[in-house]
């Protein structure tokens, strides 16, 4: 009778093991569809985006579908992998897509170092907004749409800065 008595016990105690095990393993799988599809916050720091960001870095918000459902317009920032080094992720503000005319300076110190150029076909133009140290379409060309990987849509970090960026210069 104790044994029957134990291997009841033992039957309780391992069904609500799995019962746990399959509560935490749906909330990861939620977690990683939300951070690999919906949304996901990036760490980003550096010079390129300065002002708009800070140097020290910033915690952005950034929202994965619009790159999927092609509803980017020229001045939002967006998430990319960098093309000249695909292990690292930069943000850049998107400044012409593809069939747009992009006029840019070669040299920022020297005013009338412009160029133009036809953004092709399934590509991008990305820009830094600090001009004198972003590396961005004006060094590596028009980005693949591909490596784009979302759109910025908030900074939660530092609280001081905290709430939407200014997007989309042009709407």
């Amino acid at each position: 009778m104790a044994a029957l008595r134990n291997l009841l016990q033992w039957k309780t105690i391992a069904k609500e093991a799995l019962d746990r095990t399959l509560i935490v393993t749906k909330f990861l799988c939620i977690l990683h569809v939300t951070d690999k599809y919906l949304c996901s916050s990036f760490h980003v720091h550096g010079p390129s985006m300065y002002p708009t960001m800070n140097l020290k870095g910033d915690v952005l918000l950034v929202e994965k579908f619009s790159t999927r459902l092609g509803k980017l317009v020229p001045g939002d920032i967006v998430m990319l992998k960098a093309p000249d080094n695909p292990t690292r992720t930069v943000t850049k503000r998107l400044l012409g897509m593809e069939g747009d005319q992009v006029t840019f300076l070669t040299d920022p110190h020297i005013e009338s170092s412009t160029k133009t150029l036809l953004v092709p076909k399934g590509h991008v133009w990305v820009q830094g907004d600090n001009l004198y140290d972003s590396k961005d379409s004006r060094y590596f060309g028009p980005v693949p749409y591909g490596l784009l990987e979302g759109k910025v849509f908030y900074r939660i970090w530092p609280l001081i800065d905290f709430g939407s960026l200014n997007q989309g210069l042009w709407k």
